[in-house]
């Protein structure tokens, strides 16, 4: 009777142990990943904020009779692009991330390569819109690479612990998979290169090499 008393208690101690791992563990994955969530969510904010100050420069753009529209037409194409990319913040895969990224980032070349030929047109660098757009560009890009590094931290200290013993073991069964960083870029961290000479009095074309 003793012995068997034993092993139920034995039996009852693992049980609990296994019990208070897999609890301690799964509340863990889910406290992690939601806020690899809550930091893409910045992340997204913040690309919003610098399309809609690409927006608001490219209005401008096609309002104007004259303006060179191969350029033009390249910007809204790649809009249309970063626009279309979705990703499902539940999962975050390194496949969408990449995605999203490569999509932002062609819609930011394309943009500068529309900034060059903006210099040939005085009276566009002039609207508010301009302006405005040259006033908060720069604060917008700081504040995409400081949600970018928080959302890499976050996602860093995620994928490591499903990978560590023994959460590696219950990942798997409760559906909790690596989620994606955002890789550096050359040159990524600096806003388009702006030089509208804003204050000048001439009205020829900007002939000024970069």
């Amino acid at each position: 009777m003793n012995k068997t008393l034993v092993v139920v208690g034995i039996v009852v101690l693992i049980v609990i142990i296994l019990y208070s791992t897999f609890k301690g563990a799964y509340n863990t994955m889910v406290t992690k990943s939601q806020d690899t969530q809550a930091k893409w969510a910045s992340v997204e904010s913040q690309y919003q904020r610098r399309n809609d100050l690409y927006n608001s420069v490219v209005k401008v753009i096609q309002g104007s009779a004259d303006f060179e529209r191969g350029t033009l037409k390249d910007v809204i194409e790649a809009r249309s692009r970063a626009t279309s990319v979705t990703v499902d913040p539940t999962k975050l895969t390194p496949e969408s991330i990449q995605q999203f990224q490569q999509a932002q980032d062609q819609f930011s070349s394309a943009f500068s390569r529309l900034l060059v030929v903006v210099e040939q047109y005085p009276t566009l660098q002039t609207t508010q819109q301009f302006r405005d757009f040259q006033t908060q560009i720069e604060g917008t890009e700081n504040r995409i690479n400081k949600s970018r590094d928080d959302f890499n931290v976050s996602v860093q200290d995620y994928n490591t612990y499903i990978k560590r013993f023994p959460s590696n073991l219950m990942a798997g069964m409760f559906g909790f998979s690596e989620k994606g960083y955002f890789s550096s870029n050359p040159g990524s961290e600096n806003p388009p290169d702006i030089d509208f000479n804003m204050n000048s009095n001439t009205t020829t074309p900007n002939t000024q090499g970069n």
